[in-house]
């Protein structure tokens, strides 16, 4: 079988590598990057965010990490949990300001993987409702799944995934094996679903770097996806354009598997609500339907239960929360591992050398060189991956470029290393070996990979 690496053009990448500002590399995060390992590597503010900024990030961190409790309470800055929820705080899904997780045999509840539910549009009137809100929200348990209850009330379900797998083989004989997750939900507590509901598990993702993902200019983003129609890789990307409620427009997706909301501020709201169960003036109504009286049945902790305030610190800290530095950059592995990954066309995607924008307002995140591994577009990565549930323009094999940055520290700071959307992945290489669609022709070139190749590309990967 002929061999794919070509060894001139692999040596001139590493020495274009060796040569390159090395520096700028290792910051992914530029000025903003930490040095930081351990469990906390995630949870530091921004390297050059001032002292007398970093009250403010500490007061949006208490507000991410504590729990909300039930109303009333004397707690009555953090009371209104509820009534159906599927965590108490945010960093239990967020774990250390990292990555969630799917449910293990042994565990009663999701907690960092929620599951979003809607049904097709039929009649004109839902297809427009469709084109502002995305999707259809299931007619009695809404857009998204809640599997925990106030005490003594009832939960909306319970989540369970249950797994097949598959072998991907290498060139040289070697198998990996792929676990594919099958999804149901039982104990339903309101009576049964819509037949056509369609279901999609989302592990909660890691917090670093958001700020300056929202800071990349959308002229910037745009580009790329006019670059990629021109190319000849089999790379075309797309934006995704969603419900700004702010703003009361269609604007630039960037947050989300999917790309599903727009900026930070609405990101966290709609958490607020779907997650904790809490309303904010961006989300002013219970995450109840017409069919579940809980919510009103229950007392609320105010109108709104989340202050202007409150969304204004949270949207402060997780703009602010740091990249850590590569590790380990120059390393001779990790260098040829960067060649591989060049080579093979990951890049296409997962972007470098990206400049920020600037704004008099958030200083620290302004015209920063970043390195985050991400394009910001939908991609469709094939069958394999697809949930079939659309959302906005991105339809149900098309998902957003995660970035990269951080993902080598995942063990220390998440204790584990699952990955994709759903967290089926049990390692890095499992990951790269789901992609299809747009990257199937980079997957086919890892499969032709030997061994040490493969050992330098995961060297790489687990550098960022």
């Amino acid at each position: 079988m002929k061999r794919y690496i070509n060894s001139s053009l692999f040596i001139s990448l590493v020495a274009v590598i060796s040569f390159s500002s090395l520096a700028n590399e290792v910051k992914t995060g530029g000025s903003t990057a930490v040095k930081k390992d351990g469990a906390n590597a995630f949870s530091l503010p921004a390297a050059n965010l001032p002292m007398s900024k970093r009250l403010d990030f500490s007061v949006g961190n208490s507000f991410f990490r504590n729990p909300w409790v039930q109303a009333p309470a004397s707690t009555d800055a953090r009371d209104g949990l509820g009534p159906l929820f599927n965590t108490n705080g945010c960093q239990n899904c967020h774990i250390k300001d990292g990555r969630g997780h799917p449910p293990e045999p042994s565990d009663l509840h999701a907690v960092s993987m929620l599951v979003r539910l809607s049904i097709p549009a039929m009649t004109a009137e839902q297809k427009l409702a469709y084109i502002k809100d995305g999707n259809i929200p299931e007619p009695t348990y809404g857009g998204q799944l809640q599997d925990f209850a106030l005490q003594n009330e009832t939960p909306e379900g319970k989540i369970n995934i249950a797994y097949s797998e598959h072998a991907e083989t290498f060139a040289d004989g070697t198998k990996v094996w792929l676990r594919k997750p099958k999804l149901t939900i039982t104990d339903l507590g309101y009576g049964e679903m819509h037949p056509d509901t369609m279901m999609s598990a989302r592990v909660a993702p890691p917090m670093i770097g958001l700020g300056l993902l929202e800071m990349i200019p959308e002229q910037t983003i745009l580009q790329w996806v006019d670059e990629q129609k021109t190319s000849d890789d089999g790379i075309s990307g797309k934006a995704n354009r969603v419900w700004d409620i702010q703003k009361r427009a269609f604007a630039l997706g960037r947050f989300g598997w999917k790309a599903g909301q727009p900026t930070l501020m609405q990101q966290n709201a709609a958490a607020f609500n779907g997650d904790v169960g809490l309303t904010s003036h961006l989300f002013p109504n219970e995450n109840c339907t017409s069919n579940q009286t809980i919510c009103s049945d229950l007392p609320n902790g105010g109108e709104p239960e989340v202050s202007d305030n409150i969304l204004e610190f949270v949207e402060f800290y997780t703009q602010h929360l740091a990249v850590p530095i590569r590790r380990n950059a120059n390393n001779a592995l990790v260098k040829q591992g960067q060649a591989l990954f060049t080579q093979i066309g990951c890049q296409s995607c997962h972007k470098t050398n990206v400049k920020t924008g600037k704004s008099a307002d958030l200083p620290a995140l302004s015209e920063q060189l970043i390195h985050p591994y991400t394009d910001m577009l939908l991609h469709d990565m094939g069958e394999g991956l697809a949930d079939n549930r659309p959302e906005y323009l991105a339809n149900g094999r098309e998902w957003r470029t995660p970035p990269l940055w951080g993902i080598g520290y995942t063990q220390e700071v998440n204790g584990h290393t699952y990955f994709l959307h759903d967290g089926r992945a049990r390692s890095l290489m499992e990951a790269v070996l789901w992609h299809g669609g747009e990257a199937e022709q980079s997957k086919q070139k890892v499969l032709q990979l030997n061994q040490a190749e493969r050992d330098s590309l995961i060297a790489f990967l687990n550098s960022l």
